[in-house]
Parts: C-alpha cells; sequence; structure tokens
C-alpha cells in the first residue's frame, strides 16, 4: 500500500507524462503535492522506485517512467474520504495523527568506515547521507557506517555492508555495538561482561575475542539494522 503522498505524486507523473510525453519537473512535483522542499520528492521518488512503479531512465533529463499503476484508483481512505486526484489538498507528507508508513525514508548520516576485523581510526566526521527507511529507525539519534573487514561474517555482516546504529553509551552482554577502544580505535562487535572486563567478540573463528579493562572501552553505539547494495 503506497501512502497519500506516494499515491499522489505517482499519479500526477502519469498524468503529466500522459498528456506531454515528459515528466514533470521537480519544481513541478514539489509545487503540486505543495512541499516545501525538493528533497521531499527525492524521498518519495526512491520509495516509488523501491516498491517498482517507477524506474529512472539513465542519460535523459527529466526522465522518469512510470512502470506500473496501484490497482485501486485512490490510496484507502476513510468513509467521505476523496475519491479523485487533487494533489494541492493535502498540505504535508503525512497528517498528525497518521501511523508511519515503512515507506517513508529519513536521511540518516554516514559517518564512514567501521571495522569487522582489527580495529582501525575512529572516522567521526559525516561523509554523506543515506536514505533509510523509518520503518528501520526508532526513538533516538542514528547514524550509518560503512563495514570493512570479514570479523562479523556469522551474525551476517559482510564486508561492504553498512551497519544502522543508535547512539547509546551502554549496552547489555550479547549487543553488537561500535565501540571505542582505548579513545582512539573503532570495531564493530559483539559485547560480553566478564566480572569487571569487557570483551570484544568476533563473529568469525579466526579472530580472537579480547578483552579489555572497564575503562578501555566506550560504548558508542548499538546494532539496530543491516543496508546491502547488490551490484
Amino acid at each position: 500500500m503506497l501512502t497519500r503522498k506516494q499515491h499522489e505524486l505517482l499519479m500526477f507523473i502519469h498524468e503529466r507524462i500522459k498528456e506531454s510525453g515528459v515528466s514533470p519537473s521537480f519544481d513541478e512535483m514539489k509545487e503540486a503535492l505543495d512541499l516545501a522542499s525538493k528533497s521531499g520528492i527525492h524521498r518519495l521518488i526512491t520509495a516509488l522506485e523501491e516498491r517498482g512503479f517507477l524506474r529512472r531512465l539513465p542519460h535523459r533529463a527529466r526522465a522518469l517512467e512510470v512502470t506500473k499503476l496501484p490497482q485501486q484508483a485512490t490510496p484507502s481512505a476513510p468513509s467521505g474520504g476523496r475519491q479523485t486526484f487533487k494533489p494541492q489538498v493535502v498540505a504535508g507528507d503525512r497528517s498528525a495523527s497518521a501511523p508511519p508508513f515503512a515507506n517513508d525514508v529519513r536521511e540518516i548520516p554516514l559517518l564512514g568506515r567501521i571495522a569487522a576485523g582489527s580495529p582501525i581510526e575512529a572516522l567521526q566526521v559525516e561523509r554523506d547521507k543515506m536514505l533509510v527507511s523509518e520503518s528501520m529507525l526508532g526513538a533516538g539519534e542514528h547514524f550509518v557506517l560503512e563495514v570493512q573487514g570479514d570479523s562479523m561474517i556469522e551474525a551476517g555482516i559482510l564486508d561492504g555492508d553498512f551497519v544502522l546504529i543508535r547512539r547509546a553509551d551502554t549496552a547489555h552482554s550479547g549487543e553488537i555495538v561500535v565501540a571505542l577502544v582505548q579513545g582512539e580505535e573503532a570495531t564493530l562487535k559483539r559485547l560480553r561482561r566478564k566480572g569487571a572486563s569487557i570483551a570484544l567478540e568476533a563473529a568469525n573463528p579466526k579472530y580472537q575475542t579480547r578483552v579489555y579493562g572497564p575503562d578501555q572501552v566506550e560504548v558508542q553505539g548499538k546494532l539496530v539494522g543491516l543496508i546491502r547494495k547488490y551490484h
């Protein structure tokens, strides 16, 4: 099921292509849906691409292709809701009372690489942003790191994956965390508490578990999601 804004944008693009043979500009889409910025349009288009309703045509300006339409003429609405396409009626991505939708996305800072192997120097400077589905996010502040190494492969985390991290300074034993070791090196490992000591445990038998004093390890966040790009 599409959100109302996704449905309105899809139908606006479809009708414009039918009328003129050319997809509308981002400015036209922004105005039609009464959004404050083009970034909102970008997020909607990305969500529609992921759902298979839109396709971007390479090497062509304003090149969007509608690959399919929803089975219903309009998204489901309460009794008495409008039954025709009028994008100017709705202001904002959704009303305050509407529940979050799985296809809504949010820009999350991509901070750099994290070692899933021997610890590497911590990278804390934002280098880019990544669109992440709201369904993967909860309360709190999040960031994304690119995984480097193979020490967590038995936990399903591969070299080149992107991990979604929720900022936290504590973690329960057994949770996978971003840990800053001795204030200088960052690593992605499973945390185990052994008395007063902290063990950082790999998920690959070729890597040894390393044990540190409680003042040598700082938890910077906990793993909440995994993003994998296929090439």
